[in-house]
């Protein structure tokens, strides 16, 4: 479902006169249906470039990255918005919401994308927020007033709505309470129970011990560097 072929990163700064910056090289990877692979390595390793390079928002200098059948390495932009409508979903550590768009219909927005009537995706998001111990109270306020807490609990809600066929996770138990954790994880092992391929950054070891297959550790894909 997600595959990794030779990827290679460099970021170039153009502000500092053009300084090349080699991030990674070589990385392959594959994760197939019903597996959760956890990206390590120390902070500055690579982790978040990878994942971001999976979802398109970086372009790779090399490489291919298939995700259900599409090359995002190499796809058109239109290609990848429809992947990320249809197959792929994120839950980032932020949240980034249109202000002022009740709570209950931010989760409910990636239901609706996909032609899912506007009660049941409705009903899919109460469900998921009930779950989340997100209060009623909230559900029609939009989230940009909530706490980091809060929002971070309705940015996990809107990724697991709709049951994508692959799925990013970046920290998605960081900050939460015990009870939200194990919730948080109980939506993971059941992602993985209905095929859904996991690529995660997980920096609680308990909770990549419970939901991870695999580990990968990207300081594996550094490049070499000049003696």
């Amino acid at each position: 479902m997600i595959e990794l072929t030779n990827v290679t990163k460099r970021f170039t700064l153009h502000n500092q006169g053009g300084a090349v910056i080699p991030v990674v090289e070589g990385a392959s990877l594959r994760v197939a249906s019903g597996e959760c692979v956890a990206l390590v390595g120390a902070s500055g390793a690579g982790k978040s470039t990878l994942m971001r390079m999976i979802y398109g928002n970086y372009l790779a200098q090399a490489g291919r990255i298939v995700v259900g059948g599409v090359d995002v390495a190499r796809a058109e932009p239109r290609d990848i918005l429809e992947l990320r409508r249809t197959t792929l979903g994120y839950v980032s550590q932020f949240l980034r919401v249109v202000p002022r768009v009740p709570t209950r219909d931010v989760v409910a927005e990636p239901l609706l994308a996909v032609g899912t009537p506007q009660a049941a995706a409705r009903s899919v998001a109460e469900a998921l927020l009930e779950r989340l111990n997100v209060p009623r109270t909230l559900w029609e306020l939009s989230p940009t007033t909530f706490s980091g807490g809060e929002q971070q609990r309705v940015n996990i809600a809107r990724g697991f709505a709709h049951a994508y066929p692959a799925l990013l996770l970046d920290e998605p138990t960081a900050s939460l309470d015990a009870v939200n954790r194990d919730v948080v994880l109980q939506l993971i092992e059941e992602a993985k129970a209905r095929g859904a391929a996991i690529v995660g950054i997980f920096h609680d070891s308990a909770a990549r011990e419970r939901v991870c297959d695999r580990e990968v550790d990207v300081t594996s894909f550094a490049p070499a560097r000049a003696a």
